[in-house]
């Protein structure tokens, strides 16, 4: 049975309580006990998203728990409801609670999305990450090119802008986001706009892993500004095919950095 004892699973010492386990016995207050709820629901969540818990697992009894990471039946309680919801476990009589499998997973949640990122996106993630870009982002470009605004055009400019003059990978990525939030809400679909939300998280990983994969992190730019001048012009065709082009791109690269290529 898994151990919830910080650090290794399975080690023996128990290591010196946390920093949030002293300030909840200390008497640190009511934010200190929300930080902890929160610090088991991440804990345990990234423990299943990995594999360290398996599926179908039948977790400890709850005072095990308790005791191993050190919080109170409360806060365990308040996070192991967190994680049902999010479709990662459930409780069943005379069973107890178990790790439930992938296919029940919220794997939009933007936790969740999250802590597979963490983990390091395998191939496969990437594969079915670039897929899900390729029917939502490039529809999305070509709408943006019929119904943008000029305010909206602008904020599509200067995250572009931004892109340019980003001085380092983490600059990058944020202005990367910038740029395809702006697409999204220039479609007026608030719908898409909201996907943006959800899809954050992976996007904001995806982005990172691909431009800290190569020596020049803004290869991209020319392909995106492709994509801002189809819009700009309002010829929907054309941001279509290079928002395919942009995407495609990121794909061969961090599948080329896979199979060792420079």
């Amino acid at each position: 049975m898994a151990s919830f004892r910080s650090g290794r699973s399975g080690e023996a010492t128990r290591p010196a309580p946390s920093a949030l386990a002293r300030r909840v016995r200390s008497g640190a207050g009511p934010m200190a006990a929300r930080n902890l709820h929160g610090h088991v629901v991440q804990m345990l969540g990234q423990r299943i998203i990995s594999g360290e818990l398996k599926q179908g697992e039948v977790l400890p009894p709850e005072a095990t728990m308790a005791d191993d990471m050190e919080v109170s039946r409360t806060s365990l309680r308040e996070a192991m409801k967190v994680l049902s919801a999010k479709g990662l476990i459930e409780a069943r009589p005379k069973v107890g609670t178990r790790v439930r499998d992938a296919r029940f997973w919220n794997q939009l949640d933007a936790d969740v999305l999250a802590w597979r990122c963490s983990s390091m996106p395998t191939a496969d993630f990437v594969q079915k990450l670039s897929e899900m870009r390729e029917i939502i982002e490039p529809a999305a470009a070509a709408s943006a090119a019929r119904h943008r605004t000029a305010s909206q055009l602008k904020r599509m400019q200067v995250a572009f802008e931004g892109m340019e003059a980003a001085p380092d990978p983490e600059a990058w990525t944020s202005a990367d986001l910038d740029f395809h939030e702006a697409i999204l809400a220039a479609t007026g679909n608030e719908l898409l706009i909201s996907l943006f939300s959800v899809i954050e998280t992976a996007l904001s990983s995806y982005f990172t892993l691909s431009a800290r994969t190569t020596a020049n992190f803004k290869y991209s730019l020319p392909q995106h500004r492709a994509v801002l001048v189809a819009i700009r012009d309002k010829h929907p065709d054309t941001a279509h095919k290079a928002m395919l082009k942009v995407i495609a791109d990121t794909r061969e690269n961090l599948s080329n950095k896979r199979r060792g290529k420079s």
